[in-house]
C-alpha cells in the first residue's frame, strides 16, 4: 500500500472525526447531555450510532481474515453479531431504557436494590470494555504498520489518544454524531472499492477459491516475513529466497523447499511460483487462532462461538449504553430493528472479501497477518494510482472502524470508573477516568497483541454472555430474582468467562479439552450464571426487595402510565 496515500486516507478519518465531534460539543451542556444526550436521540440517527461502535476492528478486518484462514465456517461469526440484536429487541431493549438508568449497574441497582451487585457488575463492565478494547488498538497497529511500517503498539498509541480527546471534551453527545458518521464511512469504505475489485476478478476469469484444501498462488507471489516461523511444506515447491531458512543464509539464491516441516528466519524474502502450496505456519509459532474450525473439538467450539454472540450483545456496556439515549422504550425498539438491516447490509460485503483473499492474498496466511486482507486487496487486484486511492478509501475505513468503537467502549468504562471508583465530582472525575479506560488495554496489548481482532472479541462476548445475559433476562422478566441471586449468578458465571479468557489470552493452555472448555466458555458458563441465579434467588426468597411490583410496573408499562 503506498504510504503517502495511505496515511492521507487515514489523517483525513481523524480530522472529520475531530470536525463532526466538536458539533456535538457545541451542543453538549449538561451532565445528562454528557452521558446519555439527555435521553433526545431519535431512532434513526441512534441506530446510525450503534451500528458504528458496534461494526469494530473484528468487523472490518477480523472477519474477512478468519474466513481467508479458515473458510466459510466463520460465517458465523456475522450470523452471530447480528443474530444478537434479536435477542436484544425481544427481551431487553424497551424494558432497558424504561428503567431510567445510565449504565448496567445502575440497572443492576435500580433493580435489586444493592450496592454489592452494582459494585460486581461494575467490574465486569470494565473488564468486558478492557477485552473489548484489546482488538481495537490491535486493528490500529496493524493499520499504521501497514502504511508507515511504524511498530504495532505505536498504532494503538494514537487511537488511545485521539479517543482519549474525543470523549473527555464532547462525552455522549459528541460520540453519537462521531459514530453515525463513521457507519457511512465504512460501509462506503467496503462497498466502493468492492465493485471495483469484482470487476477485476471478473477480468481476470472469475476465478473461484478451493475451500477444501490448502490455497495455492494464484500468481507469482513476493513474501516477506518478519518474525521467525516454522512452515509445513505439503507438496515440494521451488523458490527463490532472501535471508535465512534452517539456519542458512541465503542471498537470491533458488532452492527446493521439500516436503515437511522448515524453519524461516525474521526479514526473509521468498519468491513463490504460480499454483504453489502456501506453506502455512505451525500453531505454536503462527498467530493463534481460536476459530472453531481450527479447534480440536470444532462442534463444541462452535456451539460457544453461537452462545457467545447470540448472547453476549444484550451486555456489552457500549451497546446496551446508547439504548439509554433514546426518548422512550418504543424508539429503543425502533432503533433495534433499523440496527438490524444496517448491520445485514454491511456483512453481506464481507464474504466478497474473505473469498477475493483467499485467491489474491493467501501469503498473509504465511505471515501471520491474516488481519490485514481487506487493506491489502486494492493493492493486489487493481495496481497502480486506483489501488493506491481505493487502498486510502480501505484504511480510512479501519482507522473509523477502530476509532469509533473504541470511543464507545471508553465512554462506557470511563462512566462506571467515574461513578463507582471516583465519585462525587461529576464530569470533572468523567474525565480524570477516561484515561485509566483506555490506558490499561493500550498497556495490555503490548503484551497479548498476537491474537486475532475477531477471536479476541469472541472472548468479550462470551464474558458479556455468562453475566449481563442472566442479570438482564432475569432482572427484566423474574420478579423472584433477589441480590445474593445475582450475586452469585455474576460471580459464579461471568467471574468464570473472565477467568477462562484471561488464562486463554495468556497463553496458558494450548491443546485438549482443557483448552477448548476455557477458549469457547459460553457453552457451559452461560447455564452456570443462570442456574445459580435462579437457584441462589429461590433459597433467598425473603431477599426480594421491596421495592420490586413497582419496578417491574416500570419496566413493562408504557411510558405515561407508570
Amino acid at each position: 500500500m503506498n504510504q503517502t496515500y495511505g496515511i492521507a486516507g487515514v489523517s483525513a478519518v481523524v480530522l472529520a472525526t475531530a470536525l463532526v465531534g466538536a458539533l456535538g460539543l457545541r451542543i453538549s451542556r449538561t451532565t445528562s447531555d454528557f452521558y446519555v444526550a439527555s435521553r433526545t436521540v431519535a431512532p434513526r440517527l441512534n441506530a446510525f450510532a450503534v451500528s458504528g461502535e458496534y461494526l469494530s476492528a473484528a468487523s472490518f478486518l477480523g472477519i474477512a481474515g478468519l474466513l481467508l484462514a479458515q473458510g466459510v465456517d466463520m460465517l458465523w461469526f456475522p450470523i452471530g453479531y447480528t443474530a444478537g440484536f434479536l435477542v436484544l429487541l425481544a427481551f431487553v431493549a424497551a424494558p432497558l431504557r424504561r428503567s431510567g438508568a445510565y449504565t448496567l449497574p445502575d440497572f443492576a441497582e435500580a433493580r435489586l436494590e444493592s450496592r454489592a451487585v452494582r459494585r460486581i457488575a461494575g467490574v465486569l463492565v470494565v473488564g468486558v470494555g478492557w477485552l473489548y478494547l484489546l482488538p481495537q488498538l490491535r486493528g490500529a497497529g496493524l493499520t499504521l504498520r501497514l502504511l508507515t511500517g511504524a511498530p504495532g503498539w505505536l498504532g494503538g498509541l494514537v487511537v488511545a489518544v485521539v479517543v482519549t480527546a474525543a470523549v473527555a471534551a464532547g462525552g455522549m453527545r459528541s460520540i453519537t454524531f462521531v459514530q453515525a458518521f463513521q457507519y457511512w464511512l465504512k460501509l462506503t469504505a467496503l462497498l466502493v472499492p468492492v465493485v471495483f475489485l469484482l470487476a477485476a476478478w471478473h477480468a481476470d476469469r472469475a476465478p473461484l477459491p478451493a475451500w477444501d484444501e490448502r490455497p495455492v498462488f494464484h500468481r507469482s507471489t513476493e513474501v516477506r516475513v518478519d518474525h521467525p516461523v516454522t512452515v509445513t511444506v505439503q507438496e515440494a515447491v521451488r523458490v527463490t529466497a532472501t535471508g535465512s531458512i534452517d539456519g542458512h543464509p541465503l542471498r537470491g539464491a533458488a532452492l527446493n523447499l521439500t516436503e515437511g516441516r522448515h524453519h524461516i528466519g525474521a526479514h526473509t524474502d521468498l519468491h513463490f511460483p504460480v499454483g504453489a502450496q502456501v506453506p502455512l505456519p505451525d500453531r505454536a509459532t503462527g498467530s493463534a487462532s481460536l476459530a472453531p474450525s481450527g479447534a480440536e473439538h470444532g462442534l463444541y467450539a462452535t456451539y460457544g462461538l453461537i452462545l457467545a454472540t447470540f448472547l453476549g450483545t444484550m451486555g456489552l456496556p457500549h451497546v446496551v449504553v446508547r439504548f439509554y439515549t433514546n426518548p422512550d422504550g418504543r424508539a429503543a425498539r425502533r432503533t433495534t430493528v433499523i440496527v438490524l438491516g444496517l448491520l445485514g447490509a454491511f456483512y453481506l460485503l464481507m464474504p466478497l472479501y474473505g473469498s477475493l483473499a483467499r485467491l489474491y492474498a493467501p501469503d498473509l496466511l504465511l505471515t501471520g497477518d491474516t488481519d490485514a486482507a481487506v487493506l491489502v486487496l486494492p493493492q493486489r487486484l487493481i495496481g497502480g494510482v486506483g489501488g493506491d486511492l481505493l487502498g486510502a478509501l480501505v484504511a480510512g475505513g479501519a482507522c473509523a472502524a477502530f476509532l469509533s468503537t473504541a470511543s464507545g467502549l471508553t465512554m462506557s468504562v470511563a462512566g462506571v470508573l467515574a461513578q463507582d471508583v471516583l465519585p462525587a465530582l461529576g464530569l470533572r472525575h468523567f474525565r480524570l477516568a477516561v484515561v485509566p479506560a483506555i490506558a490499561v488495554p493500550t498497556a495490555a496489548g503490548t503484551v497479548v497483541g498476537g491474537l486475532p481482532v475477531a477471536d479476541a472479541v469472541g472472548l468479550a462476548f462470551a464474558v458479556s454472555a455468562s453475566s449481563f445475559c442472566p442479570l438482564l433476562v432475569l432482572g427484566i422478566w423474574w420478579r423472584g430474582l433477589t441480590p445474593p441471586g445475582a450475586i452469585a449468578g455474576l460471580l459464579l458465571g461471568g467471574g468464570s468467562a473472565l477467568t477462562a479468557v484471561t488464562t486463554t489470552i495468556t497463553g496458558s493452555t494450548s491443546s485438549g479439552w482443557t483448552h477448548t472448555l476455557l477458549a469457547w466458555p459460553a457453552v457451559w458458563s452461560v447455564p452456570v450464571g443462570f442456574t445459580a441465579m435462579i437457584l441462589v434467588s429461590l433459597a433467598t426468597r425473603r431477599r426480594v426487595p421491596a421495592g420490586t411490583a413497582a419496578t417491574m410496573a416500570r419496566l413493562h408499562l408504557p411510558e405515561g402510565r407508570v
